[in-house]
C-alpha cells in the first residue's frame, strides 16, 4: 500500500499545500488575533537569517540602525495628503489608553515615513548632515482584509531604511542602489530567487513616492509576489514636514528623501518559490542548519561517531545539527528534516560505522551517496554549492518557461492565468492595466526593452510584466 502523502499536493490544492507546510515544518501558527501570527523557532530561524544577510548589506551601504516608537500622533499621518490615502483602510487607531480617551488617537506603525521625517526635520540642519541614511528592523501594522500567514498578516516584521540627501540624483541613486546592492543582491545569491527588477507603473506606486522599484518574484503556482522595494519619496515628505538644510550657497533648500523595506514575507515566498511535495528546500547560504548528522540507530558507538563528524563538520565553517534522538523512529525524523527542508543528512548506521562510511542525502537535488567519513569534510562544502546554484536555476528556468509574450490586453489577461506575460507598455497603457484590474490581473513592473530598469515610466520600448499576485 502506498504511504499517504504527508502534504496536500502542490498540483490538487497550491493554498493549502502552502498552509500544510508552514505548519508542518514548524514555522509558523496563526495568533489568537484575525490575521496575526506566531513565527516558531524554525521560521524565526530562517528570517535571522534572512536579518543578518541583509543587516550587512545595509550597513555596507552606508546606513545605520535606529529604532522609532510603534505609537504615531494621528495628525502626523494626516500632512503627506496621498500618503494618508493610501494607508487609511489598513490603520489600525489607539483611542483609550490608561482607562481614559486619548486626547488624539494615535496609529499603530503602518511604516515610519511621518515620524521619522518629524525628527529629521530635527536632525537636518546643514548640508554637512547630508546624507542621513537611517534603517531600522521593527514590527508594523496593517489591518489586512484577506490575511495568510507570512503572506499577509496583520502585524508583520520588517526592515525599513529612510534616507535625506541634498539633491534629487544622490536620492536616486541611493534608492537605485539599495534596490539592487542590497536586495536583488540577497535574493539571488542567498535565498537563490530569480528575480525580475523593474519600476512600478503610477497605480501600483507607493503611497507619497515619486517612483518606486521593485523585485518580483515567480511562486511555484505562477502567481506573483512582490518581494522588496525602494521609493523614491522626491520632496513631498520634507515639504510635509519641513525638514530642510542649509546649502553650501547659504539657501535654505528642501532635502530629498528615499524609503526601502523587506519584510518577513520573504519566508512565505521561500516556501512557495522552492518548496515541492515532500516539503521545504532552503537554500544553503540561507539554512540556519546546513547539514543535520542523524544517527539511524540508538547505538552507543554510531552516536559517537554521529557527534565527531558533526564536531568536524562544524569545524570546517558547516552550520551542523546533530540527531541523535533515540527515543524517536529513524522514518519519522527523516520525514521531518525532509519537511523542514534541511540541504543535507548525513545518516550513520552500524553498517556504515563498520565501513567507515556515511550516507550523503541531498534534499535540493535528491539522491543518496554513500561516501567515506573521512571525505565529508571536502565534499560538503562543494554540495551545497552546487544545490544553492541548481535552486536559482530551477527558478529561473520557471519564470522563463511560464512567461509568453503576448499583443493585446485580452491575451495578457488570459496569460495571467496560468503565470506571467510581457506586452508593450505603449500598447497596454494605463487604461489596458485598469482593465485588468478589474479581471484580478496588476502590472507588476516596467521594465526597459533590454531588461534594465527603465529611468522613466514613458521611456521608448518599456515592456510592462503583468500578473496574478499574492
Amino acid at each position: 500500500m502506498a504511504k499517504a502523502p504527508v502534504l496536500t499536493p502542490r498540483a490538487d490544492d497550491f493554498p493549502r499545500w502552502y498552509q500544510d507546510l508552514v505548519n508542518k515544518a514548524e514555522l509558523a501558527d496563526n495568533g489568537p488575533v484575525r490575521g496575526t501570527m506566531v513565527i516558531r523557532p524554525y521560521g524565526y530561524g530562517l528570517w535571522e537569517r534572512m536579518q543578518q544577510e541583509m543587516d550587512a548589506r545595509i550597513k555596507r551601504a552606508g546606513a545605520q540602525n535606529a529604532y522609532f516608537p510603534l505609537f504615531i500622533p494621528q495628525s502626523y499621518l494626516t500632512r503627506e495628503a496621498e500618503h494618508v490615502e493610501g494607508f487609511a483602510p489598513e490603520l489600525a487607531v489607539v483611542t483609550h489608553g490608561g482607562g481614559k480617551e486619548l486626547e488624539e488617537p494615535v496609529v499603530v506603525r503602518p511604516t515610519s515615513e511621518t515620524i521619522v521625517n518629524d525628527y529629521f526635520s530635527k536632525w537636518v540642519q546643514s548640508y554637512r548632515d547630508l546624507p542621513l541614511l537611517i534603517n531600522q528592523w521593527a514590527n508594523v501594522v496593517r489591518w489586512e482584509l484577506r490575511p495568510r500567514v507570512f503572506l499577509r498578516t496583520t502585524e508583520f516584521l520588517w526592515q525599513e531604511g529612510h534616507t535625506a540627501h541634498a539633491t534629487y540624483e544622490d536620492a536616486r541613486d541611493y534608492a537605485a542602489h539599495i534596490h539592487r546592492e542590497v536586495y536583488a543582491d540577497f535574493m539571488e545569491h542567498v535565498l537563490a530567487m530569480d528575480v525580475v527588477a523593474g519600476r512600478k507603473t503610477a497605480r501600483e506606486r507607493f503611497a507619497g513616492a515619486i517612483n518606486t522599484l521593485t523585485l518580483e518574484g515567480m511562486m511555484g503556482d505562477g502567481k506573483a509576489l512582490q518581494l522588496g522595494t525602494s521609493h523614491e519619496l522626491g520632496q513631498n515628505f520634507a515639504k510635509a514636514f519641513h525638514t530642510r538644510y542649509l546649502s553650501k550657497g547659504g539657501r535654505e533648500e528642501y532635502v530629498w528623501q528615499t524609503s526601502w523595506g523587506s519584510t518577513t514575507r520573504m519566508v512565505g515566498a521561500l516556501v512557495m518559490m522552492h518548496g515541492d511535495d515532500d516539503g521545504l528546500r532552503v537554500p544553503p547560504r540561507l539554512a540556519p542548519i546546513q547539514a543535520v548528522v542523524v544517527a539511524v540507530k540508538d547505538d552507543a558507538a554510531v552516536v559517537a561517531k554521529v557527534r565527531e563528524i558533526g564536531e568536524r563538520l562544524t569545524a570546517a565553517g558547516v552550520r551542523v545539527r546533530v540527531d541523535d534522538r533515540a527515543d524517536t523512529p529513524f522514518g519519522r525524523r527523516s520525514v521531518d528534516w525532509e519537511l523542514k527542508g534541511v540541504p543535507v543528512r548525513v545518516e550513520v548506521g552500524p553498517r556504515d560505522l563498520e565501513n567507515g562510511t556515511a550516507v550523503l542525502v541531498r534534499r535540493i537535488a535528491g539522491g543518496k551517496e554513500p561516501m567515506p567519513v573521512e571525505a565529508l569534510v571536502a565534499r560538503l562544502p562543494e554540495v551545497l554549492e552546487e544545490d544553492q546554484a541548481l535552486l536559482l536555476a530551477q527558478s529561473r528556468r520557471r519564470r522563463e518557461e511560464r512567461t509568453v509574450e503576448v499583443s493585446t490586453v485580452q491575451e495578457a489577461a488570459e496569460a495571467a492565468g496560468t503565470g506571467w506575460a510581457r506586452i508593450s507598455w505603449a500598447a497596454l497603457g494605463p487604461e489596458g492595466e485598469a482593465f485588468l484590474a478589474e479581471q484580478g490581473v496588476s502590472v507588476r513592473c516596467l521594465v526597459a526593452a533590454d531588461g534594465s530598469v527603465p529611468e522613466s515610466d514613458d521611456q521608448p520600448g518599456n515592456v510592462a510584466l503583468v500578473a496574478r499576485a499574492y
